[in-house]
């Protein structure tokens, strides 16, 4: 019996690769957007230009570079892998030297025309790094020191210059996603053992020496929401108070008081789960939480189908980003988590955070579509 051969999509035209693309992603995605847009203009009273009609043209324009992104060849990708990270790795030095400081925080480069989060980009460009390094790395490598070294090196350089921004959640969300693809990449769990031991001991000290008072202030808190209530307890209590009082079913679009009280701050961006939560209810929160699922499973299905390592870790690490995403924010508003000002992914307002998902997304997609493309492999 003559089996059947893959398919190497990267000579199709323009046309065949749209066809052969996987549009139930996309189509999520829109959804997602959507949830988005109605909320942003529910939680701003219902003014389109205080956020709603700016998130549906950074979804609009962003859905256009993801498909752009997704049509090209896996191969060109994986050439602009280090390029990319290293590209990030000097805006992050740039914020450094001439970022714009916000509330405190040093994150941002002023272009001029716009702004930009290079820690965001970072968040892309250490995916793909990764994935062409273990895709490059000799097997007996992956658990051996020599391979172990590269990888840390490429994880805890752009964590280092986060966290001086400072940016805890950014930090942890980085760090989380680079442990995860080493993970994924097949190292064993004697390395993992170690590792997790290393983490228990070192904790504490990071906590006591590595992080500034507010963020200390914010695990204490976590720990124990009463002791400030009107202070560092501030928003976890009043985000529990609107998740709470949607009850089942909600208040109705439109008709949430914790909302029109604002009760909540930031409730446009990383707390607009509580919108969801008062005035669609328990209902409302699980529907999202599902169109979430949704997207998570079909991309670890996607993955499975690629052939090379390269396309499967870029997959599976970017998903993992954007599961961690919805993890934290989700935690950090029920109270699970401490806040650290991670926004919920399509839906928070917010111009950087929602192109860099969606150019994820875009290469997402070119990997599920030249999923059988042989890639060139430089053996370290």
């Amino acid at each position: 019996m003559v089996g059947i051969l893959p398919i190497d999509r990267s000579g199709l035209s323009l046309r065949a690769k749209l066809y052969e693309l996987n549009w139930l992603l996309p189509v999520l995605i829109a959804v997602i957007g959507a949830v988005g847009v109605t909320m942003i203009f529910a939680a701003t009273d219902g003014v389109w230009s205080h956020g709603a009609a700016q998130h549906a043209v950074r979804i609009g324009v962003a859905g256009v570079i993801m498909l752009g992104i997704a049509l090209i060849d896996i191969k060109v990708w994986y050439t602009l892998s280090y390029p990319a990270y290293f590209g990030a790795l000097v805006l992050l030095i740039g914020v450094e030297i001439m970022g714009v400081n916000v509330n405190g925080s040093q994150r941002w480069l002023d272009l001029g025309l716009m702004r930009i989060q290079p820690s965001e980009i970072m968040k892309l460009a250490i995916v793909m790094a990764l994935a062409r390094y273990y895709h490059d790395l000799a097997r007996w490598r992956i658990s051996h020191i020599s391979g172990l070294i590269g990888a840390l090196l490429l994880i805890s350089v752009p964590m280092a210059l986060i966290l001086h921004q400072p940016d805890l959640g950014t930090t942890l969300l980085l760090g989380a996603t680079g442990v995860v693809i080493v993970f994924l990449a097949g190292v064993s769990w004697r390395v993992i053992g170690f590792a997790s031991l290393l983490m228990a001991v070192g904790l504490p000290l990071f906590i006591q020496f590595g992080l500034k008072e507010y963020q200390r202030d914010r695990i204490w808190t976590f720990l124990d929401p009463s002791r400030d209530p009107s202070g560092a307890s501030y928003h976890i209590t009043q985000s529990k108070i609107a998740l709470g009082s949607g009850g089942v079913s909600g208040k109705g679009f439109m008709n949430g008081t914790q909302r029109q009280g604002d009760y909540v701050p930031e409730n446009r961006t990383d707390f607009i789960f509580t919108v969801i939560g008062e005035e669609f209810g328990l209902i409302g929160s699980l529907m999202t939480i599902v169109l979430y699922i949704a997207v998570i499973s079909l991309c670890i299905f996607l993955a499975m189908k690629c052939k090379s390592t390269f396309s499967k870790l870029l997959i599976l690490g970017l998903i993992t980003t954007f599961t961690l995403y919805i993890f934290i924010n989700l935690g950090m508003v029920m109270g699970l988590m401490p806040v650290v000002g991670v926004p919920l992914p399509l839906i928070s307002y917010g111009g950087t955070v929602v192109m860099a998902v969606m150019a994820g997304f875009g290469l997402i997609l070119s990997a599920h579509l030249h999923r059988n493309s042989e890639l060139p492999r430089t053996r370290l």
